[in-house]
């Protein structure tokens, strides 16, 4: 199989002049196509569709972009966009995570948009994570073959998320004509329902220009699309809960809270001669959960299980997931929270897991 990271790099668009318009770039791209006539009455249609400036400086289109069937839609991301730091950290947080799984393949991927709109790395992606075998052709040159292999990998991809609720957001048109927002929607989806050990940025959004053209004419609107939300509604997780109210409602009553959960764990954690002042710092690297498990519990958990130092943010979510599954061994429900975000300082999730411990041990000496 080919790495994507061989394919040769897309044709680069032709650097604008600062006085050339947005429209101008339409109407110069089509002119070689057109009558006079037409390449006039679509600058003008187009004039009357966009209604929001675009800097001409800024504005990365290939001139295939402009070179639509009828009813055909073409999706641009703004490049004011594609520069805000969110997005970007958005983009690499994606591409690390699936070179991280595809790894063994010997796959690297470079660029989202341009790896993965004809189905291979997703394929093997979705084959990773689900741990199943697809029955598609290894290797598709051709466009129709590219998108056969879409199609079987979404619907396996759709058979997944529908029953969870997840909103599905692109099509085998869509990916397979690279539209980056679409491709974004799609990875955020797999590595939530997935439970990827990443940390997406939260309420990263694009501005888009979406071109359709219609009875020979071309015409634009503006939307914003919406790449994440929060972590807690990203994961699924739409049920409100004491500590939401808690939060938004009762930040006074935060205090005595973490109070109380403070005195639970230091009362045991002290037969160790350790001590907690801060919840959300010093439960992060997971191994005062898994000494307070067995504290718990009565019994010694031996050191070999996990990290005593763990020092890489992977060995921190080890520790979580074993102080998770000692709980599950006690015969506590899943915690709701996910181990990256007790690992990233999350407060919220870090009290949840020390409430539940409280409930259950409270009265144990």
């Amino acid at each position: 199989m080919s790495s994507p990271s061989l394919r040769p790099p897309p044709p680069r668009p032709h650097k604008m002049k600062k006085d050339e318009s947005f429209l101008g770039k339409l109407g110069g791209t089509l002119a070689r196509r057109k009558r006079a006539k037409e390449v006039s009455d679509l600058q003008e249609e187009g004039k009357n569709a966009i209604n929001s400036p675009l800097s001409p400086a800024l504005v990365d289109i290939h001139p295939e972009d402009t070179l639509l069937e009828e009813n055909e839609e073409r999706t641009m991301i703004n490049p004011s966009s594609k520069e805000d730091p969110k997005f970007k950290e958005l983009v690499k947080v994606l591409i690390d995570w699936i070179n991280d799984v595809l790894a063994e393949e010997r796959i690297i991927v470079k660029q989202l948009d341009e790896d993965l709109y004809d189905g291979q790395v997703l394929q093997k992606l979705l084959e990773k994570l689900a741990d199943c075998k697809l029955n598609v052709a290894e290797v598709t040159q051709s466009e129709i073959g590219q998108k056969q292999k879409l199609h079987t990998v979404l619907e396996t991809v759709h058979d997944l998320l529908r029953p969870h609720g997840w909103p599905l957001r692109w099509n085998v048109d869509s990916i397979h004509g690279k539209n980056l927002v679409a491709i974004i929607q799609l990875l955020v989806s797999l590595a939530m329902h997935f439970r990827a050990p990443i940390r997406l940025p939260e309420h990263v959004s694009v501005q888009v220009v979406v071109v359709r053209k219609r009875e020979g004419l071309l015409h634009s609107n503006h939307i914003t699309e919406e790449l994440t939300s929060t972590t807690e509604m990203m994961m699924g997780r739409f049920e409100r809960d004491a500590f939401d109210t808690l939060f938004d409602h009762a930040p006074d009553k935060l205090s005595v809270v973490k109070k109380s959960l403070i005195t639970f764990v230091n009362k045991h954690l002290n037969k160790l001669n350790l001590e907690v002042t801060e919840l959300e710092s010093q439960f992060a690297d997971g191994v005062y959960l898994v000494l307070l498990m067995g504290l718990l519990e009565d019994y010694f958990v031996p050191l070999h299980n996990f990290y005593l130092t763990p020092e890489s943010f992977d060995q921190k979510v080890h520790n979580v997931v074993f102080a998770f599954e000692l709980m599950l061994d006690g015969g506590l429900k899943k915690p709701k929270a996910r181990p990256e975000d007790v690992v990233n300082l999350d407060l919220k999730s870090t009290l949840r897991v020390l409430y539940n411990l409280f409930t259950k041990y409270k009265n144990i000496e």
